[in-house]
């Protein structure tokens, strides 16, 4: 299973957190625009385009990597990580990306 299909499938269920965690959403939805900023799929257009998936691929990797070396545990709320993995998971939906 990719990187991404392996993210999107541990992280999809968490938009339905979506719906009563306001401060989780504005977050994720930070995460997300970081993502499109880094990996230049902002375009001056309404609609953003989408993420190349090799580029946001790569980016999973070493961030799966990054946390796999500090000993990350998935908590019960929402840390950085999750709110990071979640918004690589919705930009995948999104933009269909598998």
């Amino acid at each position: 299973m990719s990187p991404l299909a392996r993210i999107t499938a541990s992280y999809t269920p968490r938009f339905a957190e979506f719906a009563f965690e306001a401060a989780f959403t504005a977050a994720v939805d930070q995460h997300v625009a970081h993502l499109r900023d880094r990996l230049e799929a902002g375009g001056p257009g309404l609609v953003p385009e989408a993420p190349d998936p090799e580029a946001l691929t790569d980016y999973a990797l070493g961030f799966l990597d990054a946390l796999a070396e500090s000993d990350w545990r998935e908590p019960v709320g929402h840390d950085y990580a999750v709110c990071r993995l979640t918004a690589i998971s919705w930009l995948v939906r999104r933009h269909d990306l598998l």
